[in-house]
């Protein structure tokens, strides 16, 4: 059995990628933006934690959040988004026979991809990743056009410029 090492560090700051388990084609996280805002938020009510950056696009969604000082514990947060999640939507999923033994849903890859922040360059370089990602994946041409970032916050409070990332194409289209 893989020996997963997570970076538990109390009141840490991480940079998460969760995937869902079908990925080609799959616009779940999407779709049901609203379940998945509902479960974040009811998450946060009883297990709180502060939103730096979060981007979610069709069949992913990447993030940096704090956790409070004392609290290391990550991975409740992420088991309790999904599960309530999974069990807001139809379950209209193909499942592999193994969870089905299990009582298991077929919307998440189990595991996660998480990155402790170690210091302001990184935390700035994981924000740019997270805000970057629509653009990376040819969703948008312009950071600003995806609905569902919290770069829209960042930019009205002047963290970043409204053209970051993509803001430049439309005037080069206009020169030609």
């Amino acid at each position: 059995m893989p020996n997963y090492r997570r970076a538990w560090h109390p009141g840490g700051t991480y940079f998460f990628t969760v995937n869902l388990l079908q990925r080609s084609g799959n616009d779940l996280l999407v779709r049901h933006i609203d379940l998945l805002r509902d479960a974040v938020r009811v998450v946060r009510f009883t297990h709180p934690f502060t939103i730096h950056a979060w981007v979610v696009l069709p069949d992913h969604l990447h993030c940096v959040i704090e956790l409070p000082i004392g609290d290391a514990d990550f991975a409740v947060r992420w088991r309790l988004i999904k599960i309530r999640f999974s069990k807001s939507i139809p379950r209209t999923e193909w499942r592999s026979a193994v969870r089905e033994r299990r009582g298991e849903r077929g919307i998440w890859q189990r595991r996660y991809w998480e990155h402790l922040i170690h210091d302001d360059r990184d935390f700035a370089a994981h924000m740019d990743y997270v805000h970057i990602n629509p653009l990376k994946h040819g969703l948008v041409r312009r950071v600003i056009d995806w609905p569902y970032s919290t770069f829209h916050l960042l930019a009205g409070h002047g963290v970043y410029p409204a053209d970051w990332a993509g803001g430049d194409e439309d005037q080069a289209d206009c020169q030609d």
